[in-house]
């Protein structure tokens, strides 16, 4: 198995190396950068960084941030809520005691409702009178 020793693996990360982009078709040196591991770990690093900083910041103060289930948008956004179902809760009751208004005023005027009068003689009692 093979050990690695700090020292080694230091003078690996300081290494220099050559990038050079060049012209595929006439082969002509386009762009030329000297490079070690340890500034290309540095480079990513930092776009690593500023991407995560501008995609937090994008979320942050844009409306974006409402459509994260979650984050629901703070107390204001429940207490619009509430009121909105209590709204409709109010409506919804409107609603069924206008219905029952109309079946009722429905039957009123078509007869339906009705019921046998009761002509049955009612047997009164004469009232008592007392001498004293």
């Amino acid at each position: 198995m093979i050990k690695l020793d700090a020292a080694s693996a230091w003078k690996r990360f300081q290494n220099r190396y050559r990038m050079v982009i060049m012209n595929d078709d006439t082969y002509e040196e386009m762009a030329s950068f000297r490079l070690t591991r340890g500034t290309v770990y540095v480079g990513m690093s930092v776009v690593f960084v500023l991407l995560v900083g501008l995609t937090t910041a994008l979320i942050v103060f844009t409306p974006l941030k409402y459509y994260i289930p979650g984050s629901g948008g703070g107390y204001q956004t429940v207490r619009q809520l509430r009121q909105l179902q209590f709204r409709v809760d109010s409506i919804e009751r409107q609603d069924a005691y206008k219905a029952q208004y109309i079946l009722g005023l429905k039957k009123a005027l078509s007869g339906a409702g009705t019921t046998a009068l009761d002509t049955a003689a009612l047997q009164i009692p004469a009232p008592e009178i007392t001498t004293d």
